[in-house]
Formats: C-alpha cells, structure tokens, sequence
C-alpha cells in the first residue's frame, strides 16, 4: 500500500475525528458535571442540523454561520429541559436520569419525523470552494472547514471552563458538588448552565454536520454512538479527552475501512471501545474512581 494512500486516509480520519470531537464534547461535559447520561444529545446534533438546513434554504444562511444561532438556541432548550424536567430527577440513581433523557429523545425524534418526515437531506456547496491539495492529499473544503471550526468550538469550550469564573465553578461542581456547595456555587443552576451548555455544542456540531453530511432523524442514534465512544477514550468529563477521543475515533474509523471494508469500520471502532473499558476504563484523559 502506498503512502500516498495511508496519508489520504489518514486525514480522511482526522477531518472525520474533528467532526466527533464537537459531538462528544458536550456530552462528556454533561455526563462529568451531571453524572447524567444524556440520550437528547443524538436528537439535539440533528436538530441542529435541521436548524442549519431550513436557514440555508429559505434564509441563504451559511451553515457555518447559522451555527452561531442555532448552537444557543438549543442551548437555551436545554436550559428549559433541565430546569424543568431532569433536574426534578437529578438526585435519583442514574437509571432514572437515564430513562427520562431516554423519553424525552423519543419525543423530540418523533417530533422530528412528523415535521421533517425520516427523508434525507443535504446541503451542497456550503463553502463553494474546491478541495485543497496538500501533495497528493485531497481535503474537501467543506469537510476542512467544518472539522476546524468544530475542532475550534470543542477547544473554545474547554478554555471556557479553565478561564471563566462561570467555568471553574462548572469544574468546581464536577470535582465535588457538595464543597463547591459550601462555598457558595449555586449547584443547581450550575447544572442548568451545564445541560444548556452541552446541547448547545451538539446544536453547533449539527451545524457543522449539515455541511457534510444527509440530515436525517435516523442518524441520532449514530451520532449518541459516536459521542458515547468518544467519551470512553477520551475521559469522563473532560472536553480535552473529547477532542483527542473524537479525533482516536475517526482514525481508527478511517483504517479499519481501509483493512476491512467501510461496511465493518464501526466494528473495528466498537472493539477498541470493549478494549478500552478492559484496559484504562477512565479513558486516555479521564481520572481513575469516577463515580
């Protein structure tokens, strides 16, 4: 095989693993803070994708900068979802958290297949640029671009985190809640900022997506999967583990189809996830006891 070959593939994964990378990151921050493992993330990416697709359509909004809409938009659902019904759970055992963000998907996916019905679609030309060449490397410019500012909002939330006051009090929570409690950080609207946080980086994902890829609410439970195993590798909680999570993904996607075939690129991924768990279960970035 030639290198030529292996450096194609190589940066089909990474453009592929920084689109992974704004999927997981406010997923991993939800379930670090929370302890809330969030099945509206999948809907919310397509949702977002959605908002991306209609702007494009009837307002000839850029995708790229619709994301600066929509990302907040759905944030401030999330909001709403948190305040008003997970966190009336928020103190149960993690099956509750679980079935409740599991009910609240089904109605938000089925919502969507009555408006958008389950037919695809897709956005073309986003950028209307033609791919770059790096050497004999070929990179999309629609794909290029949509992976840095993916990559660029994954990385944006987690300086937010280290340098805001808002945001050491968001890691102040995830450490221990009940000290940041006695000194003074308002838990719970912590948790509600959180949860508006993390939908708001799967809504400007979806955006970033919609360059991409067929917009459908078929593809949720595909893009819960990616950020799930994102989170594995990378580490719980940690926006950083989610970057490099993603960006392990999509290589590892990348030339597994390249050994085996593109049908089985998704095998090879779940096998690294069951070896990962085996191996160093708080992932490549996470810490050790999590609970």
């Amino acid at each position: 095989m030639s290198a030529a070959t292996l450096a194609q593939v190589l940066a089909n994964g990474l453009l592929l693993g920084g689109l992974y990378a704004a999927i997981a990151a406010g997923f991993s921050l939800v379930w670090g803070v929370l302890n809330v493992v969030n099945m509206v993330h999948g809907s919310a990416v397509v949702l977002g994708s959605y908002g991306a697709f209609f702007g494009w359509q009837r307002l000839g909004l850029n995708p790229f900068v619709a994301a600066l809409v929509v990302g907040p938009a759905i944030g401030l659902l999330g909001y709403l979802v948190q305040r008003f019904l997970v966190g009336r759970v928020i103190a149960a055992p993690v099956l509750i958290t679980l079935v409740m963000t599991f009910a609240i998907d089904l109605v938000l996916n089925n919502a969507m297949l009555v408006a958008f019905t389950a037919d695809y679609r897709k956005i073309t030309g986003a950028s209307g640029l033609p791919p770059f060449r790096i050497g004999t490397v070929s990179l999309p410019a629609d794909r290029l671009i949509a992976t840095v500012l993916a990559i660029v909002a994954a990385y944006a939330l987690h300086l937010y985190l280290h340098t805001s006051r808002l945001g050491r009090a968001i890691v102040a929570v995830r450490m221990d809640s009940e000290t940041a409690k006695l000194m003074g950080v308002k838990v719970e609207r912590i948790y509600n900022i959180t949860f508006a946080l993390g939908l708001a980086m799967a809504g400007m994902a979806g955006c970033f997506l919609a360059a991409v890829y067929p917009i459908s609410p078929l593809a949720s439970g595909g893009y819960l999967g990616v950020a799930f195993t994102a989170c594995v590798l990378g580490g719980l909680g940690s926006v950083a583990g989610a970057i490099i999570g993603g960006l392990a993904l999509g290589i590892v996607e990348s030339f597994g189809a390249l050994a085996f075939g593109t049908e089985y690129s998704l095998t090879v991924a779940a096998v690294l996830l069951i070896a990962m768990l085996l191996w160093r279960p708080q992932g490549l970035l996470g810490r050790a006891g999590y609970e």
